[in-house]
């Protein structure tokens, strides 16, 4: 990390929220409350496995309620030709079977499909993944049914409680999400686990825990080899009790409750010291989680075969033609066209804004590099004022970014319209246009300057592997607060291991923050 991101305001934030999130770890493993970064004393946490239990009960008693009312609903609503609605046929008794089948069937496949396994709560797509494939699954299972018995059946279960049953159950799960991880930014509802490991691989695991705001973890202390004098691991202004050697950790996991042991690194003893570890949290309710030292790796990237004994961790390569990107590429085209359809009176709005406020076009045309280098011009509504291009002369002593970005936050070649459209990034709606022509694509790394491209040194230029976005991980991680090393990691995480339903989260993302924009200027 560079000494500019370090001591970065978003950094130090960042820095704070850890502090005070191991400070709760602290307290309930026997720390002294005085170790919290910003002195405000640890508070009563519910953590542990029993969270767990509760949360997943609420989970399905919402499941429930919602595909019942959706069968009902689709059971009531008839639309064959020439019925009424909730008409009263001969066919009443078939179509209650059918609809009493497809509620049990419907619950009993989201526990098929693990929808509310402990590992996919709270963090990732994969929770949303396996109710859509649960939900996917029973429809299609019951089309095969209908199509070769030669069933009638209510046409309003395909009609309308596939795709709102579906949708209500997604929004569900996302509302519980949101509930939860509220409650993790106060230290409530985390899985508390004890980290293993040497010191240095116990410190970078701790820390990536601490990057994240309401990360699932809570780090209640760390286990280190027996030579390890200190009673404590200090990592960043905090300090991470040390609770025992690593052969003594199962005492330890009664003693703290601790759900899980995190192990990072290798252990001194190798593969049997992996083994003894899992034999002696036999019984103790405690799982075992092994970090991996494959970084920027996403999970489905990652597939375990085991061979005779012999665990296999097979790593997908990253594929940058083919199935995939075609349907990104229809899937950008669909939704670019609709968009500029249904944006035209708000184009309207700004131009009139634009040309009122300041001399010069309304729109701004701008050369950026694209996919394998390839240029083009990027199109925004203009933000700046003319001569904004000769003016960057006299401005470049004044960078306040790292690397090869220039950013200046109060930069005065912005127009009066233009502050508040950079705000919103309504001065980016027009990119849409470069999505239908195929430069860019509705989510993907940072376009980039041709100056910038210039720089590139070593892996940086793998950026250009893909389309440019509109929106990517780097607009809804803090935009214009992030560093240079910072936007190249998360523009790089992106290339390596980017998924349709990725993109659909990240769209979603991009919303929530151009509502509530951070680092936007």
């Amino acid at each position: 990390m560079s000494a500019v991101d370090e001591y970065s305001p978003e950094t130090r934030s960042r820095s704070r929220r850890f502090g005070r999130g191991l400070a709760r770890s602290l307290a309930l493993a026997g720390g002294s409350p005085s170790w919290s970064v910003d002195g405000t004393p640890p508070g009563r946490v519910d953590s542990g496995r029993s969270w767990a239990k509760r949360y997943r009960r609420w989970l399905r008693a919402t499941d429930m309620v919602i595909i019942a009312g959706t069968v009902i609903v689709a059971y009531g609503i008839r639309f064959e030709t020439g019925g009424a609605l909730f008409e009263s046929t001969d066919a009443g008794a078939p179509y209650l079977t059918v609809s009493i089948c497809i509620l049990i069937a419907w619950i009993l496949a989201l526990e098929i499909h693990r929808t509310r396994d402990e590992t996919v709560l709270g963090v990732g797509s994969e929770e949303y993944k396996r109710v859509l494939d649960a939900t996917l699954g029973i429809f299609g299972g019951i089309a095969i049914v209908v199509l070769v018995l030669d069933i009638e059946v209510i046409r309003s279960y395909f009609a309308l409680a596939l795709p709102a049953g579906a949708l209500l159950l997604l929004l569900s799960r996302w509302q519980w999400r949101a509930w939860l991880n509220r409650q993790r930014q106060f230290g409530h509802y985390l899985s508390k686990v004890i980290v293993v490991g040497e010191p240095n691989d116990v410190e970078y695991v701790v820390r990536q825990f601490g990057k994240v705001s309401g990360a699932a973890y809570e780090v209640v202390g760390a286990a280190l080899p027996s030579d390890f004098e200190h009673p404590f691991l200090q990592i960043s202004a905090t300090r991470v009790p040390v609770l025992c050697s690593i052969d003594t950790v199962a005492t330890q996991v009664k003693a703290t409750g601790a759900n899980a042991v995190v192990v990072a690194g290798q252990l001194p003893g190798g593969t049997q010291a992996i083994k003894r570890l899992g034999w002696a949290l036999e019984g103790t309710s405690a799982g075992l989680v092994l970090a991996s030292s494959l970084t920027d790796i996403a999970g489905p990237r990652i597939h375990w075969r085991p061979v005779e004994g012999l665990p296999m961790m097979h790593v997908e390569l990253p594929q940058f033609s083919g199935g995939k990107h075609t349907l990104k590429r229809f899937v950008d085209i669909l939704v670019a066209v609709c968009a500029l359809v249904l944006l035209v009176p708000v184009f309207c709005i700004l131009a009139g804004i634009i040309a009122i406020d300041s001399r010069g076009p309304i729109l701004f045309l701008q050369e950026r590099v694209g996919l394998n280098g390839r240029h083009f011009r990027m199109v925004k509504f203009r933000s700046m004022v003319q001569t904004a291009e000769a003016d960057l002369v006299d401005l470049r002593a004044e960078n306040e970014a790292a690397g090869l970005l220039f950013k200046i936050k109060n930069d005065p070649r912005i127009t009066r319209c233009g502050r508040w459209m950079r705000k919103y990034s309504l001065d980016e709606l027009p990119q849409f246009w470069n999505v239908v022509k195929g430069d860019m694509s509705l989510v993907g790394p940072r376009p980039q300057l041709p100056s910038e491209v210039e720089g590139y040194e070593g892996d940086v230029r793998r950026r250009l592997l893909i389309k440019p976005g509109i929106t990517g991980l780097w607009q809804i991680n803090g935009r214009s607060n992030l560093g240079w090393d910072e936007s190249v990691r998360w523009d790089l995480y992106y290339v390596e291991n980017w998924s349709l339903t990725g993109d659909i989260m990240i769209l979603w993302r991009t919303v929530k923050v151009i509502l509530k924009p951070v680092g936007a200027y």
